[in-house]
């Protein structure tokens, strides 16, 4: 069987009947500009970090369908029992090649709703096929990496190691997951596919069914200690947490004796608050005063805040279900909406999909983001229409509040955050190593003010449309709206 994440049958069965459709009707090589971007910043927070290039581009990268695929696309047939597609255009599929051109947000960017974080612009066909995949990798690993940098940024510099393989979504989920927690800010992972996979470093001692197979806890510790003197974090929970801190100080005096030095206790249910501060003053009087608490038991970023308002001395958090799951938010909502078409090299026709709600009206064009910055602060991001360019001085519109307006002065530093992935079919673009990915995220994180990092109302950060580009969308709608009454 071939590989499924990188088959072209990876996607929704109307992006083919949509591409059977281009194909007959001879519209199939019409240029086209679909974006991909979200509507809502996910846990009702004030961004997102994209993610989930990496596996965008692997895809672009083996995109062809087999002679497999078109045999089974040749069994489907419509409610008449004829087949829905015929054979010259399954011998097309198994001979395209894509001709895109693909530009895409950097992985570890924080980026806001309605900025577009892919563009896919050539033969509408071929970008019409591809709505799906990138959907998919973009939306899962875009909430997840957002998820570990909200909960990172809970533990205030402190380690956040992702521990969710078990309670991942599959095991397509759990290497996806751990590979997006760690652009998001975590430390380490117990997945070990993927440290091998990524490089990510991987964390781990033992579970409670290693103390329960002995006959007392100060037993399974110690020879723990003697199986693995470099690895000793003691897990003190399985049957009295404070007693469990104690055998832990009694087999880590006697690690040290050896040569050795305990890391230090993980607590894993219980009252964690209080937990954590008697155990820190057992370690402490028993000579361990540099041996870590770590916690686990369904922590994410609330909880995280709330173990420090009350004193916890927790110094390792290990994170897993409400990270890998993106607890409380089932996914980012993104969408990919065609923006602009044309035939040959003639003029470009704009494209807008209209609904009752404003915020699901989508933006024509050929979309670029640019955001500007002063001594390093983002003081907004401004986005336009690369055909039509930026009229002086940049003025951002609010596009759900038009008397919402920000100029910006002509010596503003500023980045455009859409790079080159993809020219002509040929990939264009090199990943930095994942730490830079870590390191960038970090960095826009800290960019960011203050105020739109917060859990709970955070502050609007400022996104808008260039005014030529408002103008141009608000001209299309009231045509459209004309055209419908």
């Amino acid at each position: 069987m071939d590989d499924p994440h990188h088959s072209a049958l990876l996607t929704d069965l109307y992006q083919l009947t949509m591409a059977y459709g281009y194909w007959r009707t001879h519209r199939h090589e019409q240029e086209a500009v679909f974006t991909l971007s979200f509507r809502k910043a996910p846990f009702s927070g004030g961004y997102a970090v994209a993610c989930g290039l990496e596996p965008v581009m692997r895809y672009l990268e083996s995109y062809r369908f087999t002679s497999d695929d078109t045999a089974y696309l040749g069994t489907l047939v419509g409610n008449d029992g004829r087949p829905l597609f015929d054979d010259p255009f399954l011998l097309y599929l198994e001979r395209l090649q894509l001709e895109l051109d693909v530009d895409a947000v950097p992985e570890g960017t924080v980026v806001f709703p309605h900025e577009p974080l892919v563009r896919v612009r050539g033969p509408i066909l071929h970008g019409q096929l591809l709505e799906t995949a990138l959907l998919n990798c973009i939306n899962f690993e875009t909430l997840i990496a957002t998820k570990a940098a909200r909960i990172c940024h809970a533990a205030q510099g402190e380690q956040v190691l992702e521990f969710g393989l078990r309670r991942a979504q599959g095991v397509d989920g759990g290497l996806s997951a751990s590979r997006a927690a760690h652009i998001g800010g975590c430390h380490a992972t117990s997945n070990v596919l993927a440290g091998k996979t990524f490089g990510i470093p991987v964390r781990g001692t033992h579970a409670h069914s290693w103390v329960m197979s002995f006959d007392t806890e100060l037993e399974a510790f110690r020879a723990y200690a003697q199986a693995m003197p470099n690895n000793c974090v003691f897990l003190v929970d399985t049957y009295d947490t404070l007693q469990g801190v104690r055998h832990a100080v009694h087999v880590g005096t006697e690690l040290r004796a050896s040569g050795h030095e305990m890391v230090g206790i993980r607590l894993d249910s219980g009252d964690l608050a209080w937990l954590s501060i008697e155990a820190r003053r057992i370690l402490d009087e028993g000579g361990f005063p540099k041996a870590v608490i770590v916690a686990s038991n369904d922590l994410d970023e609330r909880l995280i805040t709330s173990l420090k308002e009350q004193g916890s001395t927790i110094a390792v958090w290990g994170v897993g279900t409400r990270l890998v799951t993106g607890h409380d938010q089932a996914a980012l909502g993104g969408v990919y909406k065609l923006g602009a078409l044309r035939d040959g090299h003639g003029p470009w026709r704009m494209c807008v999909k209209l609904s009752e709600q404003a915020i699901k009206t989508s933006t024509p064009g050929i979309l670029q983001t640019r955001r500007f910055s002063e001594s390093g602060r983002f003081l907004g991001d401004l986005i336009y229409d690369e055909l039509t360019g930026i009229t002086e001085p940049p003025t951002m519109i609010d596009p759900l509040d038009p008397t919402r307006r920000r100029p910006f002065a002509r010596d503003t530093a500023f980045e455009d955050l859409l790079v080159p992935i993809m020219r002509a079919g040929r990939m264009v673009h090199r990943l930095p190593p994942l730490a830079q990915r870590r390191a960038r995220c970090a960095q826009q994180l800290a960019s960011l003010h203050a105020g739109v990092l917060r859990f709970d109302n955070p502050h609007a950060y400022p996104v808008g449309l260039e005014a030529g580009l408002h103008a141009m969308k608000t001209g299309i709608i009231l045509k459209a709206r004309s055209t419908t009454t």
